[in-house]
């Protein structure tokens, strides 16, 4: 039993010491693409830890799953693992299932949610730009609404909208309107909304888990920096400042009362501070080690098999 216990140890302290150690980088707002990568590196390892610990402590407990877990293993491999945890192997393995099964259940209502909430939205847009008489649906992607405040938002889907309102059409002009058509198309290529979605499943289904919590927190606020980035490389910093200036300025966002929309002056002021980007050798290493960070758990588990066969 000491493999599975220390994988189950091992994912509680990344759980715990993870979301710490990033916080205190200076690197994310400067490669939110990186940081983008790390944290879904991170998050995999904890899920990894508590999935491994599942498996082992399930084939410590029953006979039949041990079966099926080293069926193909010599008896030396099994021996090594020292598979004799009794009762607390069986509620261990029980109580990850019922984790698992839970954070399943939580991907599925949110995924459920959002699907709901797109229907809605979809319903409204054919409200407010309906069909005209004898018009057939096409597959534009741009719609255009009436709407006194300016707005731009990604309606992902299986027919996918990037929606205007006019006001935004009368307050932007030029590459500052190109500027957030490139952010939500940004958006859009990266498959932003599913990030969204499993960190907030995992956020609502274990709010106790500090690595989750705060993953859900990083996730909101950076995808948006790097569908910042990809607006600037094409139309500049300055030009993509100015557009969310312009576009949400009327919000009292940029006042001292907080608002939902708090993170937008931080954005403008990143995007007017000369990009201070990591050096290439430093973004592939950190992308490097951060994908050998899953690997660390299957290690843990697979060491004892290792050293028998060797």
């Amino acid at each position: 039993m000491m493999v599975p216990a220390a994988l189950l140890l091992l994912g509680a302290l990344a759980a715990v010491l993870a979301p710490r150690l990033l916080a205190r980088t200076d690197w994310q707002d400067r490669e939110p693409v990186v940081a983008l990568w790390v944290w879904q590196c991170v998050v995999a390892a904890v899920l990894l830890c508590f999935a491994l610990s599942m498996t082992l402590s399930a084939a410590a407990a029953w006979q039949a799953v041990r079966g099926r877990v080293f069926a193909p293993a010599p008896r030396d491999v099994v021996e090594a693992y020292a598979l004799t945890g009794g009762s607390w192997a069986a509620t261990i393995a029980v109580a990850l299932a019922l984790g698992g099964a839970w954070s399943a259940a939580m991907l599925v209502r949110e995924i459920a949610g959002s699907a709901a909430r797109r229907r809605r939205s979809r319903a409204e847009l054919l409200l407010r730009a309906p069909l005209l008489p004898g018009e057939e649906p096409s597959s534009d992607r741009l719609v255009i609404l009436e709407g006194e405040r300016p707005d731009a938002w990604w309606l992902p889907g299986a027919t996918p909208r990037l929606v205007l309102t006019t006001a935004a059409l009368r307050r932007l002009e030029g590459r500052r309107l190109d500027a957030v058509l490139a952010h939500e198309q940004g958006h859009a290529q990266a498959r932003h909304d599913w990030l969204l979605h499993s960190s907030a499943a995992l956020a609502t289904g274990f709010p106790q888990i500090p690595v989750f919590a705060a993953f859900r927190d990083e996730m909101h606020r950076l995808v948006e920096l790097a569908a910042d980035d990809m607006a600037s490389r094409r139309f500049g910093r300055l030009t993509t400042a100015l557009a969310l200036v312009e576009l949400n300025e009327d919000r009292g966002v940029f006042g001292p009362s907080p608002t939902p929309q708090a993170h937008v002056p931080q954005r403008v002021q990143r995007l007017l501070t000369p990009p201070d980007r990591l050096t290439a050798g430093r973004r592939l290493r950190l992308t490097a080690a951060a994908a050998l960070v899953p690997v660390v758990p299957v290690l843990v588990a697979f060491v004892p098999g290792l050293r028998a066969l060797g």
